[in-house]
């Protein structure tokens, strides 16, 4: 819901954004707002990799839950008469939440269960999550205009107050167990080095965790391009609070296809066909999606981009995804899963701003942004070949691991800190 109430209302009446000289629609203001998202990352990355070695799993929840709804709580009094600065920080904050509440929920689950049982439980726990998207984008479009933004703020802080305390009893929980989750190698080695870069370094010496980068970099660019031809779409076709309307409408049916995927398809999935099938539905869903968009721009087929992406993205492959880290040490599981998730995505991001900008300025007119979909079906084509891979290499590894299909809290002094090869 966050990231919805925080998404900047560009699109209500603004169709011109002046920066640094340039003259940027409301879509192109959009994916400029992204690339700030990377700096902001970078930092918050640097600070969870650094409290991650102080702090044990839902600690980190209590902080992070701390410090939004601290800023919540700002914005509550910001938003009464916001600025463009205002406007600004709240997206950025939006992202921000989101990005350090994912990771450390993500991070916790990664680190209680094995690889075995991942394949089973994956598909229910997230199923959690996109429910509660899809719960967020139809209270939204039912009740938008029943509170101000700033009543929108304090029901975010509240439902974070919640994550807090829900967090505090699965902590408990998984600390009062005996059991540990296996992994691949084993040593005493503690999480070390400088927190801007021991992600990285991690990542580079690992090709298995670069197949991740190379998925989760890919899906943002592929996902960043298909938002701005979603947005041009829009805003070509319909004005006013059509706008408004649209895509609210769109996110609901998007949440919608969300749901159903993660309830009906995703653990049969993973537990039928492996966690390698499951981490091609959402390229070859993108891959339809923009071939169709490249023939026939219109607005059914601009929407079903979004759908496409967000059906999939945080349901069968966010699961998948999230289920390759299971096999590998507590410092991937931190570390450069937190270079990655926070850092690598937002980079991968303003590659594609920079690319989506470069191309729409070669043309002029909507007509152009069609286009951008041959980029995305050759970006897609690699994508699926390497998820290919990471499908095979998790198999490898789960089948090397003692004791598969339990769970279980890991021990620090037992897990491995070296990077999967």
């Amino acid at each position: 819901m966050i990231s919805q109430v925080s998404h900047p209302r560009w699109h209500r009446g603004q169709t011109d954004f002046f920066f640094l000289g340039g003259d940027f629609n409301a879509a192109q203001a959009q994916m400029l707002a992204k690339v700030g998202n990377m700096f902001v990352a970078f930092v918050a990355a640097t600070i969870f990799v650094y409290l991650a070695r102080s702090f044990e799993r839902q600690q980190l929840t209590y902080i992070f839950a701390g410090f939004s709804i601290l800023c919540l709580l700002v914005f509550s009094f910001l938003v009464a008469s916001p600025g463009g600065a205002t406007v600004w920080t709240l997206y950025w904050f939006g992202d921000l939440y989101t990005t350090l509440m994912v990771a450390t929920f993500f991070a916790f689950l990664n680190d209680s269960v094995a690889p075995a049982a991942a394949k089973r439980l994956y598909g229910v726990i997230v199923l959690g999550g996109v429910a509660g998207g899809a719960f967020g984008a139809l209270l939204l479009v039912g009740w938008i205009d029943s509170l101000p933004l700033s009543g929108w703020m304090l029901v975010c802080a509240m439902s974070t107050f919640a994550v807090a305390i829900v967090a505090s009893m699965a902590g408990r929980k998984f600390d009062g167990s005996s059991t540990e989750v296996p992994v691949v190698g084993k040593t005493e080695e503690p999480m070390t080095g400088n927190p801007a870069t021991v992600g990285a370094r991690l990542v580079f010496s690992s090709k298995y965790l670069l197949a991740i980068v190379a998925i989760v970099g890919l899906y943002e660019m592929v996902s960043t391009i298909m938002d701005f031809q979603f947005s041009s779409t829009i805003s070509h076709y319909l004005d006013g609070d059509a706008i408004t309307l649209q895509f609210a409408r769109v996110f609901a049916v998007t949440n919608s296809v969300a749901l159903f995927v993660q309830l009906f398809l995703t653990s049969f999935v993973m537990t039928r066909f492996g966690v390698g099938a499951a981490l091609l539905f959402l390229p070859v869903a993108a891959l339809l999606g923009s071939a169709g968009f490249l023939f026939a721009p219109v607005l059914l087929l601009g929407g079903f981009l979004n759908t496409a992406d967000g059906g999939f993205a945080y349901s069968i492959n966010q699961s998948a995804k999230e289920v390759l880290y299971t096999p590998t040490g507590r410092a991937e599981k931190y570390q450069a899963k937190a270079f990655i998730d926070m850092f690598v995505q937002r980079f991968a991001k303003a590659v594609a701003v920079g690319l989506s900008l470069l191309i729409t300025t070669m043309f002029s007119g909507f007509e152009s942004i069609r286009w951008l979909s041959l980029l995305t079906v050759v970006i897609l084509a690699v994508w699926l070949k390497i998820a290919r891979y990471a499908g095979r290499e998790f198999s490898r590894q789960t089948d090397e691991l003692p004791g598969r299909g339990h769970v279980g809290t890991s021990s620090d002094s037992n897990v491995s800190t070296g990077a999967v090869s």
